[in-house]
């Protein structure tokens, strides 16, 4: 009976080990978290390389209502423009879509104990923002709800 027993626990154990989350995404462009801290302010390697949160209503674009183009802190990539961006209530740039769509990718978030839609540099896997659905309506539902720290700004 315990060599029955036996058995069957090791075949568990087989079968989760076989049942493990896949191996990390590879992205184009990857730095070690050294080289991150080179090239990024400790704001953008904070939020962007450890995925942090920037304080509402305390961050540099939050209110910006010049027109431009928002462009990646780690790469220049053009993410997201002003012409797509609104006041959302939130105290965080929001934007009703991104400029290209392939330039950002949609993973899913975890963390805090909730599960939210990750929006990430497609190019680097870096923490731009979450996505969510409750954004107008007439522009297609979506709030692209943003860290300023993951961006510079380009004047048009």
């Amino acid at each position: 009976m315990k060599q029955t027993v036996s058995i069957a626990v090791i075949a568990l154990m087989s079968l989760s080990a076989c049942a493990q989350q896949p191996a990390p995404k590879k992205y184009p462009i990857t730095k070690t978290n050294t080289e991150w801290k080179k090239i990024l302010s400790p704001t953008a390697y904070q939020i962007m390389v450890m995925r942090g949160t920037e304080t509402p209503y305390k961050n540099a674009y939050y209110n910006n209502h010049q027109k431009g183009i928002y462009v990646s802190a780690a790469t220049g990539e053009p993410l997201f423009s002003s012409d797509d961006k609104y006041d959302s209530g939130t105290g965080w740039p929001s934007f009703t879509k991104p400029i290209n769509k392939d330039a950002v990718e949609v993973v899913k978030d975890n963390s805090d104990g909730m599960s939210r839609d990750e929006i990430v540099e497609k190019k680097t896997g870096l923490h731009l923002g979450h996505v969510f659905d409750d954004g107008p309506a007439d522009r297609g539902g979506l709030r692209y709800c943003m860290n300023s720290g993951a961006f510079k700004f380009i004047k048009k």
